[in-house]
């Protein structure tokens, strides 16, 4: 039982973080960085990234029950309208419309965490785990999916820099190919995450 929840969890949350939109959105950062600088960064996000999602699945419910005085299920479908926006917007913008969030931050590994690794389809599904599984399980989850995220976008940034040396115009086909079939992926998502917390408040009123 333990078994299946525990790879439901992670592979919803690796879903959610999305290496390869993940790689679009710091695509400035591949081509101003070396390997080794860049894969720092990354790690540095990731940690960041991963005693917040730990936090939340610990806390769960109660976090915003008892801290915040708000039901989750309100986080759920604000959290999902929000992604649902910024999957709209990419649909129809492009990669502009993520790396536009970031902004001009002083320290990049809080950056990259901040505006996306940590948002709210991640949060939730941070909850979930910890919902699902005892603690050490939901956090091993956690890890997991946040592995095999900085595994994946090292391993696109090495494919990029040789792929750039030879063809720079198909590194920008694949930026704005992957980058729209994952905003609907991300868009269905998110509306699941607002239907989610509607049937929650449903069930909350009898």
């Amino acid at each position: 039982m333990h078994t299946q929840a525990f790879v439901e969890s992670a592979i919803v949350l690796l879903v959610l973080l999305n290496p390869f939109l993940l790689s679009v959105y710091l695509l400035n950062l591949m081509q101003e960085l070396d390997i080794r600088r860049f894969g720092q960064v990354l790690v540095r996000a990731a940690l960041i990234s991963g005693v917040v999602f730990v936090a939340f699945a610990w806390a769960g419910d109660a976090l915003f029950s008892r801290v915040l005085h708000v039901r989750f299920c309100a986080f759920q479908v604000f959290g999902g309208i929000v992604f649902l926006i910024i999957a709209i917007r990419f649909v129809f913008v492009g990669s502009q419309a993520i790396s536009s969030l970031r902004g001009t931050a002083e320290h990049l590994a809080g950056s990259i965490a901040m505006p996306f690794m940590i948002g709210p389809g991640t949060v939730n599904a941070s909850v979930l785990a910890g919902t699902r599984l005892p603690i050490a399980l939901a956090a091993l989850a956690i890890v997991a999916a946040l592995l095999i995220t900085v595994l994946t976008v090292l391993a696109l940034k090495t494919l990029h820099d040789v792929v750039r040396a030879r063809d720079e115009r198909l590194v920008e086909r694949y930026v704005e190919l992957v980058g729209r079939i994952s905003a609907l992926v991300i868009g269905t998502i998110a509306i699941e995450m607002v239907f989610q917390g509607i049937d929650s408040w449903l069930a909350t009123r009898g």
